[in-house]
């Protein structure tokens, strides 16, 4: 059956359970705030990750001239 709008939940349960008993109610939730994007995704975050890490054993390894 082709659907031409999304159901809420009240009507959802409407059609599931009847009109139901008056002591249920339906109430909708706060959402969290949403954290600001970074703009990085997390395999480049691991990417950038890896290359400073490699970076500082080679520093470790290589002598520095004084």
């Amino acid at each position: 059956m082709r659907r031409f709008r999304p159901l809420s939940e009240a009507e959802c349960y409407a059609r599931l359970y009847g009109d139901g008993e008056s002591s249920v109610t339906i109430v909708e939730l706060e959402r969290p705030l949403r954290r600001p994007s970074l703009g990085v995704s997390g395999e480049a975050l691991r990417r950038i990750f890896e290359q400073r890490l490699d970076a500082r054993e080679a520093d470790a390894i290589e002598p520095k001239a004084a």
